[in-house]
């Protein structure tokens, strides 16, 4: 599984990374969820660290962590626990996907 990430060719992985990460609200990430490409990062993660692990083709990683609870694919009972609430999070978009936790 190779996962990328957008932007402009002359840039790193690391900085791309950085200029697609910031602090959203669920409103931004209810869409990703309803693609079924919203994922919750254990907050003992570093998130650009995932982010990289995604985008550089770290799919063994990547799948370490989903067996450990560490990387989660967002259901429909966290979806209803966010939605119409102020909780922000910090979200990291890897092209297809976003990964986010609560602030």
């Amino acid at each position: 599984m190779k996962y990328s990430i957008l932007g402009g060719d002359e840039l790193s992985v690391e900085e791309k990374l950085s200029q697609s990460m910031g602090v959203v609200s669920w409103e931004y990430l209810s869409p990703h969820f309803k693609n079924e490409a919203l994922y919750f990062v254990d907050p003992s993660l570093d998130l650009e660290d995932v982010g990289a692990r995604f985008a550089k083709d770290g799919a063994e990683q990547v799948e370490k962590w989903i067996k450990s609870g560490d990387l989660v694919k967002i259901s429909e009972l966290h979806a209803q626990q966010w939605e119409g609430t102020d909780t922000e999070f910090e979200a990291l978009v890897v092209s297809p996907f976003v990964l986010c936790r609560p602030v």
